[in-house]
């Protein structure tokens, strides 16, 4: 899959583009992330390992595309919403899993869609989750129904 270009999107559209870009280029130990829709369908992508060559034995993200990651932050955020429900938590706000091989978080939009970033096993953990709250500050009023028909318009058209 190769990135969307934001060429011909609209200014909401690429802003959340660069917010997304600039959270993976500027994160230390940050591989990939993704959005996702609350229907499961993947809203924007920013996968750097995808795209360049992986040096031996480096993890870049999940096997084989941003689109994994995207199917991946779906089933975790469908499973937490599912368990909160049933101990009465409340709504999810965020999810961590950490692996021997790297980090997992999700984290809700206000319009529930979620945010999912795939790290290093040794990133700081607060600071992915400080900057994916500003991600999510920053787009969680932006998302509207209009806007996601339009990324997901721009992700169909990149496949």
């Amino acid at each position: 899959m190769t990135a969307p270009s934001t060429f011909g999107l609209s200014t909401e559209a690429r802003n959340l583009h660069w917010l997304l870009s600039n959270l993976v280029e500027e994160v230390p130990g940050v591989h990939s992330v993704t959005v996702v829709s609350s229907d499961g369908l993947m809203l924007l992508s920013s996968d750097p390992g995808h795209h360049s060559p992986k040096a031996a034995g480096t993890p870049n993200g999940p096997k084989g595309s941003s689109a994994d990651l995207a199917t991946i932050v779906s089933g975790v955020g469908s499973l937490t919403i599912g368990a909160a429900k049933l101990m009465d938590g409340g709504g999810v706000k965020q999810t961590m899993v950490a692996m021997d091989e790297g980090s997992l978080f999700v984290m809700s939009i206000s319009d529930g869609s979620l945010l999912g970033v795939h790290a290093a096993p040794d990133c700081d953990m607060s600071v992915v989750a400080y900057h994916m709250a500003l991600f999510v500050g920053r787009a969680g009023h932006v998302l509207t129904p209009e806007l996601r028909s339009e990324l997901r318009t721009s992700m169909e058209s990149a496949q």
